[in-house]
């Protein structure tokens, strides 16, 4: 499941994971960026992972057109991109070790079975065991899931500081291949986290929720756990994540260097009025030299406008 590292490597290793599901939008960009910063300032290796296994989201010709957003704003993959939709048997030998040391069972019930008989926990309605001890009998098994506990899940994220969570309560059993066949989120990642040696992750705070679940899965599968840090996501003026969903636009990749100081005045990293006009190579090199998350401790949303002026 671990894939070797090169002599030349310098140890750090990190990841940019957009979905295939639409343009690259400002606060894509965003998570893009900041980690592309802090694997260059630390020296290490920035890798892109096309996530483009949630195959009915997926659209078509997207990844070619995020790739090649990134590459207009001079964020290149140290390393050939990685495709979750060609990682399906990896997923399954990771299900099939759940499996056999009894952390995941299969679970019958519907979406609107739990809705009608669960409490709401941070992410909706927490699973509640139904299928814990055996799939009622008549029923067929539609999915699989993690058999989670209620001791607590503790990590320490770089901005967001010690962040806790009791799975059982606040997830409950979550599912790691779902009723129309495709693995989950939660399991692809975190095994091609690990296939790909990833020691930091830094990504939107959206995804903060989810790190509990990740972490509990690298406990079982006996995978290493990176470093976090999660960025600042950027929401519009009704306080929404800035998403497909929330109709938010395209950046526009003809006219990378002035987006690229915006992003960068949205991360406080406050460059010089000197450099509107500079190239993307100009910005990135000033930027990786002059790298300080920190200014974004415990933030977990600002506006996307707070990055309009240079500051």
């Amino acid at each position: 499941m671990r894939k070797k590292l090169s002599p030349s490597d310098s140890g750090y290793r990190g990841r940019f994971a957009p979905s295939p599901t639409g343009h690259l939008h400002f606060g894509s960009l965003v998570a893009a960026v900041g980690s592309y910063l802090d694997a260059k300032y630390h020296h290490g290796t920035w890798l892109v992972r096309m996530e483009d296994l949630d195959t009915p989201r997926c659209v078509t010709g997207a990844a070619d057109n995020i790739l090649r957003t990134l590459d207009a704003f001079g964020l290149h993959s140290d390393e050939p991109v990685l495709y979750q939709s060609q990682r399906t048997a990896a997923y399954e030998d990771a299900l099939r070790m759940l499996q056999s040391n009894g952390a995941a069972y299969p679970c019958c019930c519907t979406r609107k079975e739990i809705a009608d008989s669960a409490l709401n926990g941070i992410e909706g309605p927490v699973y509640p065991g139904t299928c814990r001890n055996g799939i009622p009998i008549g029923r067929e098994a539609r999915a699989w899931r993690v058999r989670t506990n209620n001791e607590a899940v503790e990590f320490d994220d770089v901005l967001q500081g010690c962040c806790t969570q009791y799975l059982e309560n606040e997830i409950g059993d979550f599912v790691v291949k779902r009723a129309d066949g495709l693995f989950a989120y939660q399991l692809a990642v975190v095994v091609d986290d690990a296939f790909q040696c990833i020691t930091h992750i830094v990504r939107g705070a959206d995804l903060l929720d989810s790190t509990p679940r990740q972490i509990y899965l690298q406990h079982l599968l006996g995978l290493r756990i990176p470093q976090y840090l999660h960025l600042p996501v950027a929401v519009n003026e009704s306080g929404e994540k800035l998403s497909k969903q929330t109709l938010a636009a395209p950046v526009d990749e003809t006219h990378p260097a002035p987006t690229l100081l915006r992003v960068l005045n949205f991360l406080k990293q406050q460059p010089p009025t000197t450099m509107a006009g500079s190239s993307v190579e100009t910005v990135l090199e000033w930027a990786i030299q002059n790298w300080h998350p920190e200014r974004l401790i415990g933030i977990r949303a600002l506006p996307s406008s707070d990055a309009a002026t240079m500051k």
